[in-house]
């Protein structure tokens, strides 16, 4: 408009947007608030007294979370999955940049997960490492039938299921990141002498290095919150999430809004931290 005000479409275009954000954030804001309750608080407001009360009985284990076990196994499994999914996703999107045969049935079948209800994937492997289990029974004799359990585990059954979930994701990224890459770079180095691995370490992965960061927040997020793919193939060791999910089905005290808000506040640190390397990283390559 000519006068310099702005249509009115912007104002309602604003007013969705401003609704969007109070729905999305609104809930974790609540929770954050009430966290913060004092001992005879509640799970609904009006608020019963402020303090830290129910970060001390979560961070102590006097709750009916254990808190420090779980944390530290879906943290290492987070990491885990991390680096696994960054890592697989470099390699497959290296070689993809060469047709091969098959290579479009692969990659089909590599993001078909992307569309299974994760429930259904998890219930798959738990079957699959079942049916493991019984063939270990079946074949190790009597110090199987005294000794194995089972090869249900964080690091096995659990490891495979969230890399279903994260290496898609990571896949897809590199994917588009490769299709954009221009290989004049690694035809110059070749042209001065640089062999495939000095090529790779001294141009490929400095210019993608930002795009990595992206895929390891991917691996690392999504394997920190995952729940349905976990719920069937962990074994005897639960999650955080899954210690979550159980605390809500049984008595629901103000100590899962203080889990809930730890849990976030660490996503977030992690999540800015990996924004401040990939920000530094493209700063130096400005340079």
């Amino acid at each position: 408009m000519g006068d310099g005000r702005r249509p009115r479409s912007f104002y309602a275009l604003s007013a969705v947007f401003a609704l969007f954000v109070a729905f999305l954030w609104g809930p974790m804001v609540a929770i954050v608030a009430l966290s913060f309750q004092g001992p005879e608080g509640g799970l609904v407001f009006p608020m019963r007294g402020l303090s830290l009360h129910w970060f001390e009985v979560l961070l102590s284990n006097r709750g009916s979370v254990d808190i420090t076990g779980a944390f530290l196994r879906s943290f290492r499994l987070a990491l885990v999955v991390m680096v696994l999914t960054v890592v697989i996703s470099v390699m497959a999107g290296l070689a993809f940049r060469r047709v091969f045969p098959g290579s479009l049935a692969l990659l089909y079948v590599a993001i078909a997960s992307l569309i299974v209800p994760s429930i259904v994937v998890s219930l798959g492997i738990g079957l699959e490492f079942r049916l493991l289990d019984g063939a270990v029974k079946a074949l190790g004799g009597e110090w199987a039938q005294g000794n194995f359990v089972t090869l249900l585990g964080t690091y096995t059954s659990g490891l495979g299921a969230h890399l279903t979930w994260t290496l898609p994701f990571g896949l897809l990224i590199m994917f588009a990141v490769f299709n954009r890459f221009d290989p004049a770079y690694e035809e110059a180095a070749r042209d001065l002498g640089a062999g495939k691995w000095q090529t790779f370490r001294h141009v490929t992965l400095p210019i993608i290095a930002p795009f990595l960061i992206g895929v390891a927040v991917f691996g690392f997020t999504l394997s920190w919150d995952e729940l349905a793919r976990s719920s069937q193939v962990m074994g005897s060791q639960n999650t955080l999430p899954m210690q979550l999910a159980a605390l809500t089905t049984t008595v629901t005290t103000p100590e899962i809004y203080a889990l809930a808000t730890l849990t976030t506040g660490a996503s977030l640190c992690l999540v800015a931290v990996l924004l401040v390397v990939a920000w530094a990283l493209r700063r130096r390559q400005g340079e």
